[in-house]
């Protein structure tokens, strides 16, 4: 920390530290959001595959008379 003198001029930034805090708490408040979502959708995403995975196992193995294919997650 050579450039400030103290820990009060580092945080205060020369002035600007309203927009460089406030560009970091709103950066980080979005990676956080999209991360949230992110595993929102592959949780939604894998109930939705499942379903579909049964639904048609249960119709192929009825007119085929073969087994279901095993997903990778279930091996």
């Amino acid at each position: 920390m050579a450039q400030w003198e103290s820990w009060s001029a580092f945080w205060d930034m020369g002035g600007a530290a309203f927009f460089v805090w406030g560009s970091y708490g709103v950066t980080f408040a979005l990676m956080a959001l999209e991360l949230v979502l992110v595993l929102r959708r592959r949780k939604d995403t894998v109930t939705r595959l499942l379903r579909w995975r049964r639904a048609v196992g249960k119709d192929s193995a009825r007119k085929a008379g073969a087994s279901v294919p095993v997903m990778e997650s279930e091996t």
